[in-house]
C-alpha cells in the first residue's frame, strides 16, 4: 500500500512513465461534496465494466483491490452487477470531452488514483463536479421504479454503480 510522499510510476497499456505522488491519506476526501458510496475495490467485486477495467494496472493499483474483483480477458456484461452491458468505446468518451487530464482511462481510473491520494486540484474540481451531476440517474429511477424493484432500469442502476453511487436506492 501506498503512503503520504511515496511516488507511483505507471505502465501501463494506456501510460508509460506517468508519475504522480501521493499526498493525501488513502480513502480521504479533500472535500464534503465528494463521497462515493464504494471503494474502487469494493466496485471492482460487485461487478462493472464489464470485467474490463483496469486489467493491466496491477503494477500501479493495490493487490488487494483485485482478490474478489470480477475481470476478463474480455467484455462480459453478465459480470456486472445488474448482468447489463454497461460500456461505450473508449472513442465515444473522448468524442464527448469524457477523458480528462492525465487518466485515459476516464473518471474511474481518476477515482481509483484520487482514492490512492493523488490530488489536482483543477482535474479534481471537475471530476467530483461530473460524479455530483450523476447523481440524477438516481432521482429518474425513484421517478419510475416501484420501490424494492431492483430489477427496473438495470442500466442506469449499473451506470450509478459505476459512479460509485448506491444502485439499490
Amino acid at each position: 500500500m501506498y503512503s503520504i510522499g511515496d511516488m507511483v510510476i505507471v505502465n501501463d497499456q494506456m501510460q508509460q512513465n506517468y508519475q504522480y505522488q501521493i499526498v493525501a491519506p488513502i480513502g480521504e476526501s479533500s472535500t464534503a461534496e465528494f463521497a462515493p458510496f464504494f471503494t474502487p475495490a469494493e466496485m471492482l467485486a460487485m461487478g462493472v465494466f464489464e470485467g474490463k477495467y483496469c486489467n493491466d494496472c496491477r503494477g500501479e493499483l493495490p493487490q488487494d483491490w483485485y482478490r474478489k474483483a470480477k475481470i476478463s480477458a474480455k467484455p462480459d456484461p453478465a459480470l456486472n452487477y445488474f448482468g447489463v452491458k454497461s460500456r461505450q468505446p473508449l472513442s465515444h468518451w473522448r468524442e464527448k470531452g469524457w477523458i480528462i487530464g492525465p487518466d485515459p482511462r476516464g473518471w474511474f481510473q481518476w477515482y481509483c488514483r484520487y482514492y490512492l491520494g493523488r490530488r489536482l486540484v483543477e482535474i479534481d474540481a471537475v471530476q467530483i463536479k461530473r460524479w455530483r451531476s450523476f447523481v440524477r440517474h438516481a432521482g429518474q429511477i425513484r421517478a419510475n421504479c416501484e420501490p424494492g424493484d431492483i430489477f427496473c432500469r438495470p442500466r442506469q442502476r449499473q451506470a450509478l454503480l459505476q459512479w460509485s453511487y448506491d444502485p439499490l436506492i
